[in-house]
């Protein structure tokens, strides 16, 4: 994305009337007749849809290990619906296709080592994958006016968040009892190859919790977990099947435990298994495709979920005649280092 075409893009908004600003700010979710394949790639059936193009320029830190990730890009995002479910399209530029995650890489003296570089926050930039996240909200409010800001809460200058000492850049928690986002987290390496997209939520806890206000959505089965055990200096599992496509993470269904025969210095096992949600947390359908600097990432879910806690964690677009308020980021390999903005957009379902 060049500057120059950034800049004429904030001249000409700063121009317009109120009213105009607000459609730009809209999304509007067109009516199609037939179901979109979720693959990563924008077939005909987007042309008709209408984009809205959505700037990316804020980081919550400025990482201390030698970052160089994005800082700024902009996401197109188009929508449609059927009867029974909603689609999304997005489209941001990142030079950079990152799929490791703490890989395992053997050594020239024929160790096994986990490659990590984490910053002062105790997070990773460096050996891990790109991400994107979708934030609706339920029922926390000021989120229609401040967006993601609303729920995202820094550490004072003496290291303290909510009276506790914490090393994390932010953290994600509503204000009130009752108040929740919907969280929707695609990752390229550890739910991606799975087609689908991590169904989260947040709510108002505090240092109670490991993640303070970020949950997952209930699952009773699969998902991703570290390739790692206590005391032990190699991957516990690798795939029976080695291939290019699998080299960043093991595959649930092809995992078979690790054997050290036949890999030579530079050789890489995953560091996570992963697996399809099931349950709850696998409500959401995605598929993204990096190419040419850039990723496609396609996403269907229900219109109305039904779990025992859909109403608190899921958002409903059980109103067609309402507007949905969200937010929109993307980590360039980093694990908490995100690009965003700073309120929030709307989305209308067309009559």
């Amino acid at each position: 994305m060049k500057k120059t075409a950034i800049s004429c893009c904030v001249a000409t908004t700063a121009l317009l009337s109120p009213l105009a600003q607000a459609a730009i700010d809209t999304l509007e979710s067109r009516v199609i007749n037939q179901p979109v394949t979720i693959d990563g790639v924008a077939d005909e059936i987007w042309a008709n849809a209408k984009p809205i193009n959505i700037k990316l320029d804020e980081t919550p830190y400025e990482p201390n290990n030698g970052y160089t990730g994005m800082t700024q890009t902009e996401v197109e995002m188009r929508s449609v619906y059927d009867s029974e479910h909603v689609y999304f399209l997005l489209r941001w530029e990142d030079p950079t296709h990152s799929l490791e995650r703490y890989p395992w890489v053997k050594q020239e003296d024929g160790s096994w080592k986990s490659m990590q570089n984490k910053d002062s926050t105790k997070h990773e930039n460096t050996y891990y994958e790109d991400k994107a996240s979708i934030f609706w909200n339920i029922s926390e409010k000021g989120f229609k006016k401040k967006g993601c800001d609303r729920s995202c809460h820094m550490p004072d200058d003496d290291g303290l968040l909510d009276g506790v000492k914490d090393t994390s850049a932010g953290r994600h928690y509503t204000k009130k009892a009752g108040e929740t986002i919907d969280m929707w987290h695609w990752k390229a390496a550890r739910t991606n190859i799975n087609n689908q997209m991590d169904d989260q939520y947040v709510d108002h806890a505090r240092s109670e919790s490991k993640e303070w206000g970020r949950h997952s959505d209930d699952k009773t089965g699969g998902g991703y977990y570290y390739n790692k055990e206590k005391g032990r200096d190699t991957p516990v599992w690798m795939n029976k099947i080695l291939s290019a496509e699998n080299t960043y993470w093991v595959k649930e269904e092809l995992k078979v435990p690790f054997e050290d025969v036949g890999f030579k210095p530079g050789d890489i096992v995953g560091g996570h298994v992963t697996g399809p949600f099931e349950g709850p947390r696998a409500d959401i359908a995605a598929k993204g495709v990096h190419k040419d600097g850039y990723w496609t990432l396609e996403i269907k879910r229900k219109l109305v979920t039904n779990h025992e806690h859909s109403q608190a964690r899921d958002v409903q677009f059980d109103d067609l005649s309402d507007a949905y308020f969200f937010g929109v980021t993307v980590f360039d390999n980093a694990q908490i280092n995100h690009i965003h903005h700073t309120k929030s957009y709307r989305m209308v379902f067309e009559k």
